[in-house]
């Protein structure tokens, strides 16, 4: 006896159909499962036999064959255990449902319930581009994958909802669409907490509206964490295809809940500084997104940046010029998107004190330059805004006041957020941290005094191609927060203020 049934797998962020074929034949007992399975899905056996039992069918002795095309994609995980629950009961003839037109995902306990499995929306989205009408999954997955139209979501909590579905002897309702909604205000600390730091404030506005690389270098207390954390509250709405684009990576990697099934606000990474290269880039026998993609669309936070392994602070150098990063293992190449934010945080020397105007700095030369050219000049070169933080004064301290609130700096962003979005609408990019060498020509037109700044600018500090074309970038950002449509010499000064701290701490 024969039957199929379909299934799906996952090859990086992209889904596949997986055809679950089950063929029972004479001779001794067994249970085979062929088609390039790890060792999860070659346990599925164990799994669906008790399962079968456990759910009252009586599990049939034959020679069990399951082979899950196309054979030659590698498939991972237990998702395959409901599939061929199915496939199993059907070609013993326990059942005579017609399960095709259907997708089935689901690990399996050994009593028939149904557990939640990893890349749910992703295979969700794949099933309904390929015309099936209906996707069964488990409860805790049906949230997620309700956010995709065009096709019925039902979740499972047993393998035997599916049986007496199918049969008419009970009834399964689909789970209603999910509706999109952003994140409230509120869900990050406000920047109205944060007193003084006027220019640190009007770099990371600059760095939210244009999605700017943002080094924050100042003593220990200034603010810097303090600052980083608030960051996100100001950064634009996430849209609802940002939202999908970030879920499936957050889903591929299980890091949805039940309660949080689409990520609707953009994501705020800060891993430490003992992570791996493999942590931050992603990796594994089987490659799973690193923290570098599990920011799409947000922020990666690195505090203490010189702390951080070397090779890992390098392998940032090609992210963050992309917008994604690929992982090549024995098994395939396997692509990432991560269109981030990098906002990173560090002490100007061991002490933390190099430069203060009170506390006296107890490193010697040798040791404060050992300490910086940890940080490499060019990833220093991809980081847009360099901004200084100093100790913040007593009489701000004790002001009682507040700041300027989060939402007011987030209208501004929006606003010139908006302007982007409408002047790159044809080009292919979101904000100006994306524009090519060749889209700069045609969407930053600077005026005559601007242009005899940023060449002046650029003959003193000696500036690389790439850094040329940052303060570009960070100029745009600074005309479009005014409102202006060319780039003046004020607009110039102000992005070139932002890269000088180099010349200072690292004297390059």
């Amino acid at each position: 006896m024969y039957a199929k049934v379909t299934s799906a797998g996952l090859l990086g962020m992209n889904a596949f159909p997986v055809e679950v074929e089950t063929d029972l034949s004479r001779g001794l007992p067994g249970f085979e499962v062929v088609g390039l399975p790890d060792a999860a899905v070659k346990e599925s056996r164990d799994r669906v036999r008790a399962a079968v039992k456990n759910t009252g069918f009586e599990a049939p002795a034959a020679k069990i064959t399951v082979n899950l095309a196309p054979a030659d994609l590698h498939k991972t995980g237990p998702i395959y255990d409901l599939p061929i629950y199915l496939s199993l009961l059907k070609a013993s003839g326990t059942t005579a449902a017609d399960f095709s037109g259907a997708v089935f995902l689901g690990e399996l306990a050994l009593d028939g319930s149904v557990r939640r499995v990893t890349g749910a929306l992703p295979m969700t989205i794949m099933a309904a581009e390929k015309g099936y009408k209906r996707i069964f999954l488990p409860a805790e997955n049906a949230a997620e994958a309700s956010v995709v139209r065009g096709i019925e979501v039902f979740g499972v909590r047993s393998a035997l909802d599916v049986v007496n579905f199918y049969e008419g002897v009970a009834s399964l309702r689909p789970e209603p669409p999910l509706t999109f909604a952003p994140a409230p205000e509120g869900s990050y600390p406000d920047m109205a907490d944060v007193l003084g730091q006027t220019m640190a404030k009007r770099a990371l506005e600059i760095a939210a509206a244009g999605g700017h690389n943002t080094l924050l270098i100042g003593p220990p207390g200034s603010g810097k964490s303090m600052l980083a954390r608030r960051f996100p509250s100001i950064l634009p709405d996430l849209t609802f295809e940002e939202a999908i684009e970030t879920t499936k990576i957050h889903s591929v990697a299980g890091a949805l809940t039940a309660d949080h099934p689409i990520v609707t606000a953009r994501p705020f990474r800060a891993p430490h500084h003992t992570v791996s290269p493999a942590g931050l880039s992603g990796g594994g026998t089987i490659p799973r997104p690193g923290e570098i993609s599990l920011a799409h669309n947000g922020v990666l936070f690195l505090d203490e940046l010189p702390e951080f392994d070397r090779m890992a602070l390098e392998i940032l150098r090609q992210p963050i010029e992309d917008g994604e990063v690929t992982i090549a293992r024995v098994n395939g190449t396997l692509t990432y998107p991560c269109r981030i934010i990098v906002l990173a945080a560090m002490n100007p020397c061991p002490c933390g004190y190099y430069g203060h105007p009170t506390h006296p700095c107890t490193c010697s030369p040798q040791k404060v330059q050992r300490y910086l050219a940890r940080v490499s000049g060019p990833l220093l070169d991809r980081i847009d805004l360099h901004v200084e933080v100093p100790p913040v004064e007593f009489e701000k301290l004790s002001s009682g006041g507040r700041g300027e609130s989060s939402a007011a700096i987030r209208a501004r962003v929006n606003k010139a957020r908006q302007l982007q979005s409408e002047r790159y609408a044809d080009a292919g990019i979101l904000c100006n941290s994306g524009l090519t060498p060749s889209m700069m020509r045609r969407f930053c037109p600077v005026t005559d005094r601007g242009m005899q700044l940023l060449k002046a600018a650029f003959d003193r500090m000696g500036l690389s191609a790439r850094g040329y074309d940052r303060i570009l970038k960070v100029a745009r950002t600074i005309a479009d927060l005014a409102g202006d449509e060319v780039i003046d010499a004020v607009h110039i000064s102000e992005a070139v203020q932002f890269r000088s701290l180099d010349r200072k701490y690292w004297r390059r």
